[in-house]
């Protein structure tokens, strides 16, 4: 039997999964999903966004943004608006209840983030980050990720 040889491949997905596990457990605590923090922390990064727009951006359906929209606005933390020029686009905001859930989760991204990088000097974490940048950028540029069909380019970032 030959001697078991770390995968970069098998090592990226259990890290991801691993992390998704953490931050799971822990929009529970808040009674919420990790589903709806990344929507909360899309929204606070591009206020206004369509629901359409979300829901590509997270990869996602639209009926899947439109259902996690109606539980954070039952919540009072999310806000539809017409679009001005449009009146089947919903514009989503965030409500100013959503402020001090928003300083919680990224309280909570900070305490997963330093959970990972514990035990690993600050210049190795630098490198690891410029690589996983550099993989990124390749998949996405061999699978043309982040543009919606009409060419428009959508910022795609990572969110624990």
């Amino acid at each position: 039997m030959t001697e078991f040889q770390p995968d970069l491949l098998f090592l990226l997905h259990d890290v991801a999964r691993l992390l998704r596990v953490v931050a799971d457990k822990r929009a529970r605590q808040h009674g919420m999903t990790r589903a709806q923090w990344v929507m909360l922390i899309w929204l606070e990064r591009q206020p206004g966004i369509s629901q359409k727009d979300l829901a590509e951006l997270l990869e996602v359906e639209p009926i899947t943004v439109a259902r996690l929209i109606d539980r954070l606005e039952q919540r009072g933390l999310v806000e539809r608006r017409a679009d001005p020029r449009d009146r089947r686009i919903w514009r989503l905001h965030l409500r100013p209840e959503a402020l001090p859930l928003l300083a919680e989760i990224e309280t909570e991204r900070a305490d997963i983030a330093g959970l990972v990088s514990e035990g690993i000097d600050g210049a190795v974490l630098q490198t690891m980050t410029e690589g996983l940048q550099r993989m990124k950028a390749t998949l996405c540029s061999d699978l043309r990720c982040g543009k919606r069909p009409d060419g428009v380019r959508i910022e795609a970032k990572v969110v624990a």
